[in-house]
């Protein structure tokens, strides 16, 4: 059993997925824009990772912008059957490297084009609208324009499933009356905690929650009782910090990005680490202190 396996797996849309997937972000440029520094070495994280069993990839088409779409279609395409790629709509890259909005209907056809021309799929299995009210995360707002259009994609055979990303638990009811929604992806990890009654509330209604910045993203956890626990289990704080995230709900689906095989193998290794509860407690206390 590959560490992979470890994980578990959790529904994502109609699809099985394991618990510990692939987040492409990283594969592009400095800043998430431009081609890769190494382009072989991106080719082979991506093909490392499917060869440790890992069937859910995150990819955006606005990752440089392009470049990890057609990353993930030299490396890995044909696909294999039980492969769940996600994407993101919602933003585009300015020619200065910023993150606009792009919510027009125009534009969010374009972006559902552009990611099944990039991927070379004919339909993607999920596509979640990322919401951009805030500068610094989820802020208040009608989503329901927004959300129309990419229900009427999915109506005509663009899109399989519809997920949520930067939201409010407010948007998210507000969404789920208008389509289903398999799946919310908001920023959240060991310190950062804002979302754990929203995580137990999707579990109760079996959606998954796809936490980004697990490690912390632009700005890596750091804490002395993360790494003291990760020195007792002969882990790397990472390690754990990804270890505390599937053990915290069986709902949450992990996806750490990195460019290095290495890196890789060890976010994937994290499946294998068991938290006691002594240890559940000690990193619980971390994001009182945060």
């Amino acid at each position: 059993m590959s560490s992979v396996d470890k994980s578990g797996t959790y529904k994502l849309g109609d699809r099985s997925v394991h618990r510990i997937g692939y987040g492409a972000m990283q594969l592009a440029g400095k800043g998430v824009f431009g081609p890769p520094k190494d382009h072989d070495a991106a080719i082979a994280v991506l093909r490392e990772a499917a060869a440790n069993g890992v069937n859910h990839i995150d990819t955006s088409d606005y990752y440089g912008p392009y470049v990890t779409n057609r990353l993930i279609r030299e490396a890995l395409a044909p696909y294999s059957k039980d492969l769940v790629i996600v994407t993101k709509i919602g933003a585009r890259r300015g020619s200065d490297a910023s993150w606009l909005p792009a919510y027009s209907a125009e534009e969010l056809a374009q972006a559902v084009n552009d990611n099944l021309s990039n991927l070379g799929l004919d339909a993607i299995e999920v596509v979640n609208l990322r919401i951009m009210f805030g500068v610094h995360g989820p802020a208040e707002g009608s989503i329901e324009a927004p959300l129309t259009v990419l229900a009427e994609l999915q109506r005509k055979g663009l899109v399989r499933h519809i997920g949520l990303s930067n939201v409010t638990s407010t948007q998210i009811e507000e969404g789920r009356r208008i389509c289903d929604i398999v799946c919310v992806q908001n920023q959240y990890n060991l310190a950062h905690r804002d979302d754990d009654a929203l995580i137990d509330e999707l579990a109760r209604d079996g959606i998954a929650y796809v936490p980004f910045f697990p490690l912390g993203g632009f700005s890596p956890l750091q804490s002395s009782t993360l790494s003291a626990v990760a020195e007792r289990l002969g882990a790397t704080p990472m390690q754990v910090a990804l270890a505390w995230l599937l053990q915290r709900s069986p709902n949450i689906l992990l996806i750490p990005g990195t460019s290095a095989v290495t890196h890789l193998r060890e976010n994937l290794a994290a499946a294998e680490l068991e938290l006691s509860a002594a240890a559940l407690s000690e990193l619980d206390g971390v994001a009182k202190a945060a």
